[in-house]
This record gives structure tokens, C-alpha cells and sequence, in this order.
């Protein structure tokens, strides 16, 4: 089975990539990942790469595609795989698209998390740091005195892209981007939308069901 995973920070992506690949036996292929390998195991695509990282460019759909293309053709990608962070426009669709037919492949389904905007701001934005290490969240893991840790007595802080103005900008590029994305697949009959509200158990479920049906 060939999946893609679409969902904006905070919609819970990571948590039902790791319960997919138990149980479909498929890997779970990040593209920030990969990259970081072919650059690091010195790979034609991977040196390609590296002249625009080190240049601090983005690094061209083409590179990307060709980087996505050699790890496809591993071993462990042969009965399937879940694409996670890749395609983010409708271009990188359209490339991936082509390059799957060249080797006989295809996306079977492409899977959105959806979640309210308010829900994901809430989420994203409740985490508390403190300088001993110690991580909280006033949603999820909330401090026993609100603001001070509770290993070491120490004030909390916030980090700047936890605060609300990045997730707004965060969120706001996930949708400009993604949005005409969802258009595209869902034109191809692709599109699975699942609510990604609720406990994890519940939404692993309703993922299930729909690649099942």
C-alpha cells in the first residue's frame, strides 16, 4: 500500500505513522530524513543536495524527487510506503505522480488528518520549558503550580515557536500550501479525510477504516 500522510503541526502525524508501519509492515518515509541520510552517505542525489543546503537555498523539487525516487527502490519499500511531508505543493504532486508511473507504481490513498485550527493552536502552543530539561503542557501534562516546574522550582518559559504568532504563521503557510493540494488528490478519488480530533486510539481506528473500506 502507497500512502501519503497530510496533516497541519500538531494534527498528531507522527503519532499514527508509528501505529501505521506496525501494523501495514510499510516504512514510514520523512523527507527531512532522507535528505540529512543521502547528503551524509555522500549519494550523486544526496551531493547534489548539499551545493544548495550549504548555499542556504531550498533545495529544487527535482533533487528532492530524485532523493525520494533512489529510497523507494529500497528493499523495505517494496510491499509499500507512507510518504510523510512530501508533496507540499501541487507541483511536488504532480513530479511524484510522474515518477511512481515510470516504475509502475502509485498512490493508493493520501491520508488528512483534519483539525480545527483552534484545537491545533491549543495543542501547540500549551508546551512550558524549563532550563533543567523538564517539558509540560497545559493541555497534556500541565505543571502542579502553574508556571513553575515541578523538578526543580524554576520559572517556565515559552520558546519562540511555541508562542502563538509562529503557529499562526505556521499555520497559515500549511494551509496555502496544502489547501490546493487536498483539491488535487481529491479530484484523483485519492483523498481519505479523517477527523484528528479525539484520543489517538480512536483516530489510528478511523484511518484504519478507511484504508481498509
Amino acid at each position: 500500500m502507497n500512502l501519503i500522510l497530510l496533516g497541519p503541526p500538531g494534527a498528531g502525524k507522527g503519532t499514527q505513522a508509528k501505529k501505521m508501519i506496525d501494523a501495514l509492515q510499510i516504512p514510514q518515509i520523512s523527507t527531512g530524513d532522507i535528505l540529512r541520510a543521502a547528503v551524509k552517505d555522500g549519494t550523486e542525489m544526496g551531493l547534489e543536495a548539499k551545493k544548495y543546503m550549504d548555499a542556504g537555498k531550498l533545495v529544487p523539487d527535482s533533487v528532492v524527487i530524485g532523493i525520494i525516487d533512489d529510497r523507494l527502490k529500497e528493499e523495505d519499500c517494496v510491499k509499500g510506503f507512507i510518504l510523510d511531508g512530501f508533496p507540499r505543493t501541487v507541483e511536488q504532486a504532480a513530479s511524484l505522480g510522474e515518477m511512481l508511473e515510470k516504475g509502475g507504481r502509485s498512490i493508493d490513498h493520501v491520508v488528512s488528518i483534519d483539525v480545527p485550527d483552534a484545537d491545533l493552536m491549543a495543542r501547540l502552543t500549551g508546551r512550558w520549558m524549563c532550563t533543567c530539561g523538564a517539558s509540560f503542557h497545559k493541555l497534556f501534562n500541565p505543571s502542579k503550580v502553574d508556571g513553575i516546574c515541578d523538578l526543580c522550582g524554576a520559572k517556565l518559559y515559552q520558546r519562540d515557536d511555541d508562542k502563538e504568532a509562529a503557529i499562526k504563521v505556521r499555520l497559515e503557510n500549511y494551509h496555502k500550501q496544502t489547501a490546493p493540494l487536498i483539491d488535487f488528490y481529491s479530484t484523483r478519488g485519492l483523498l481519505r479525510g479523517v477527523p484528528g480530533t479525539g484520543a489517538p486510539d480512536e483516530i489510528y481506528a478511523a484511518i484504519m477504516a478507511v484504508l481498509n473500506g
